[in-house]
């Protein structure tokens, strides 16, 4: 068997390559440790979840936490159902919205050159180098002044805001990487600028799309703050307030909690599982000039 025929054999591995695999391993079970003891907590009993010493694995585990928030004809249930909606709909509202926004303003900070270009790109990304706590009291009185408190506008207007800095700058290195002689050729043969920009660079945009989306849904779907400020009335809680509810001054339920808490991360770690090479794609492709 000649040598192209045998395969090629790994590369030993050195010391700092060693070191780099042991300390990726203790972040993984620092990470994962958490979602572990969150998910046991959620099929423990109430008292097996406050013993001391920790029951680590649960004895006799149950599904009474999950029955309950499921339950629409309980008033816990309903009012999770109700929280998870809201959240749902919330996060997917500023999703589609940040996209349809972000499309348009990313391509035009690539393909075109107008006066002032630079300094507008830059002064989108000026807003993520201060923490929203500092943006907290004037939207409260901006959102007071337009009537959009306890609403669910005001959440996803805030999340637009807030969402679209980084989600135009992805979308920008993308489109960098996608060669404008392909729209000259589309040109050329007829079609317009808009219809070359939908029919050649949309379906080559599309991991930039998704990526932008993921990273949408995930900031608005755990969002604290502002929904924490916002969001007065029971009926239009999101789930990260909402989860709340099972805190009180008597008494704590921590096994409704992990388990609400489990549910709320499912959809997220779904989503991202699912689209995770666009993801991947979309960060690398941005990044490398071609």
């Amino acid at each position: 068997m000649s040598d192209a025929a045998t395969p090629r054999s790994r590369a030993s591995v050195g010391p700092w390559g060693w070191v780099g695999r042991i300390f990726l391993t203790v972040m993984l079970l620092f990470t994962l440790l958490p979602m572990v003891w969150m998910l046991l907590t959620s099929f423990k009993s109430g008292f097996a979840a406050l013993q001391f010493p920790p029951q680590w694995w649960p004895k006799e585990p149950t599904l009474a936490s999950y029955k309950k928030l499921l339950d629409p004809t309980s008033s816990v249930g309903a009012d999770f159902l109700r929280f998870f909606w809201n959240s749902l709909f919330v996060s997917t509202m500023s999703t589609i919205l940040s996209v349809i926004v972000a499309v348009p303003a990313a391509y035009a900070f690539s393909r075109f050159d107008f006066p002032g270009r630079k300094f507008l790109f830059f002064s989108v990304l000026l807003r993520n180098m201060f923490p929203a706590v500092v943006f907290l009291v004037p939207l409260f009185i901006l959102m007071r002044l337009l009537g959009l408190m306890n609403t669910h506008g005001s959440l996803i207007l805030t999340y637009l805001t807030f969402g679209l800095p980084l989600a135009i700058w992805l979308l920008k290195g993308f489109y960098d990487n996608i060669p404008y002689q392909l729209e000259q050729a589309a040109r050329i043969d007829g079609a317009s600028r808009f219809q070359a920009f939908v029919m050649i660079v949309m379906p080559l945009s599309v991991p930039g799309i998704i990526a932008t989306a993921i990273y949408s849904f995930i900031g608005a779907w755990n969002e604290y703050i502002f929904a924490y400020t916002f969001i007065n009335r029971n009926d239009r809680l999101t789930l990260p307030i909402g989860i709340q509810r099972f805190f009180s001054e008597s008494s704590s339920d921590f096994p409704g909690l992990m388990a609400a808490s489990f549910m709320m991360s499912v959809p997220v770690v779904v989503l991202f599982l699912m689209l995770q090479r666009y993801f991947v794609r979309a960060l690398t492709e941005g990044a490398v000039k071609h």
